[in-house]
């Protein structure tokens, strides 16, 4: 096996703004790498409060989930809540709100799992991902056009979910993923086995 050397970072030669809408900055940065090849990256930015998704949980076995409009697919899909963090707010009372909004549920207990990316060559986005528990009914009015439906589903049956055709968003099946097994090594602490 190889010794790992630390990578050296290229040298940004410029950065152009390229486009921008109301939630989008598309940048171009020129670079220069340590080798001396020199590239174009194009990458999109949104707000740098970052974001939430939540993984709400009713009770130990199940999870909450949202069939909402998504435009980029112009169709339904099935997902997690999830949302920006409002300035000023940190990651748990922006989950919390977002939950309220899009579940009509809040927690009392709410705990960052992990932060995940997506497409990082070309998105300066990441989204903290927190487990929900002890739910209570609470409705905030949210931003979505339309009410979500809100679904239950069982967090062992992830595979009989991956073979739907409206349930593909990979950072929800990361997150999904991430949950169970992480609840899974909770219980198997708790409980010692019994052969």
């Amino acid at each position: 096996m190889s010794e790992r050397r630390p990578l050296q970072k290229p040298q940004v030669l410029s950065r152009q703004s390229v486009a921008r809408s109301r939630l989008f900055h598309i940048e171009a940065l020129d670079l220069r790498f340590a080798n001396g090849a020199e590239r174009t990256f194009e990458r999109l930015t949104g707000s740098d409060q970052g974001a939430v998704m939540i993984i709400a949980m009713p009770d130990p076995d199940h999870v909450l989930l949202i069939r909402e409009y998504a435009a980029g697919f112009e169709d339904y899909v099935l997902t997690l809540p999830k949302g920006l963090v409002d300035p000023g707010e940190d990651i748990v009372t922006a989950a919390n709100r977002e939950l309220m909004e899009e579940c009509g549920f809040g927690a009392r207990r709410i705990e960052p799992l992990v932060e995940l990316s997506l497409a990082p060559n070309y998105m300066r986005h990441r989204m903290q991902v927190l487990l929900a528990t002890d739910l209570y009914p609470k409705r905030l009015p949210g931003d979505e056009p339309e009410p979500l439906v809100v679904e239950q589903h069982a967090l062992e049956e992830l595979p009989a979910l991956l073979m739907r055709d409206d349930f593909h968003e990979a950072r929800a099946i990361a997150a999904l993923f991430i949950a169970r097994d992480t609840l899974r090594e909770r219980r198997d602490k708790e409980t010692p086995l019994s052969w």
